[in-house]
C-alpha cells in the first residue's frame, strides 16, 4: 500500500445544511490530494443525511469514503469502510465480513498487534506530536520502532499539522498519515473559530 493522505472531519467542518456541507467538502478536495476520508461529527444528530452527502462527495472525487463507528450505516450508504474505536475491536470481523475497508484506532503497540490478529485493514496510532488534548505525544521513534514491528499498515495520527511532519511520519515507517487540522488550516476557507 502507497502512502496516503487520511482526511479526518470533526463539528468544525460541520454546516446548518448538507448543501453547505457539501461545498466545505469540494473546498477541501480542491484543496488537497486525499486518498481516505473519515466523517467524523460525534455532536450531529443528523449523522446519517450528512453522512450520505460525504460519501457522495467522497465519489465525485475519487477519495474512500470512510464513515465512524456505524457499519450499518456505511454498508447502507455505500460507504467504502468503516473507523472503529479503540472500544470497538469486536466489530473488526464483521465489518470485514460485509466487505468494508477497517481502520480501528490505535494507542498502544498492544492495541495495533490486536487489530492486526482481529484482521483490520489499518489501525490509526495516536498521538505522535503534541495535540489538543490527546496527552503524551509517543514521538517519531516511537513510530518507527512499533510500525517495523506490525504486520498492519500503520497510520500516524496526532498533531500532524505541517509539510515536513508528515515526511518525518512517512520516513518513520508510517503507512499514511492521517490529520483533522493540517487540512483544515491549508484549505481555501478556515471552517473552525479555533
Amino acid at each position: 500500500m502507497p502512502f496516503f493522505a487520511y482526511l479526518i472531519t470533526d463539528g468544525c467542518y460541520g454546516a446548518a445544511t448538507p448543501g453547505a456541507f457539501a461545498k466545505r467538502l469540494e473546498t477541501l478536495f480542491e484543496a488537497h490530494s486525499v486518498d481516505y476520508a473519515l466523517y467524523r461529527d460525534k455532536a450531529n444528530p443528523d449523522y446519517a443525511r450528512f453522512a450520505a452527502v460525504f460519501v457522495d462527495g467522497c465519489r465525485a472525487h475519487g477519495v474512500k469514503a470512510i464513515l465512524h463507528q456505524d457499519t450499518a450505516l456505511a454498508l447502507s450508504l455505500g460507504a467504502d469502510g468503516v473507523h472503529l474505536t479503540s472500544t470497538q475491536f469486536d466489530a473488526i470481523k464483521g465489518a470485514k465480513e460485509a466487505g468494508l475497508f477497517t481502520v480501528i484506532s490505535a494507542h498502544s503497540p498492544v492495541e495495533l498487534a490486536h487489530a492486526a490478529a482481529e484482521g483490520a485493514d489499518a489501525a490509526t496510532y495516536s498521538p505522535i506530536f503534541e495535540s489538543p488534548g490527546k496527552g503524551e505525544p509517543k514521538g517519531l521513534d516511537d513510530l518507527n520502532e512499533t510500525a517495523g514491528k506490525i504486520d498492519l499498515p500503520v497510520i500516524a495520527l496526532g498533531g500532524i499539522v505541517s509539510p515536513d511532519q508528515i515526511s518525518a511520519v512517512r520516513a518513520a515507517g508510517a503507512a499514511g498519515f492521517a490529520s483533522i487540522r493540517y487540512f483544515i488550516n491549508s484549505a481555501k476557507e478556515s471552517f473552525c473559530s479555533k
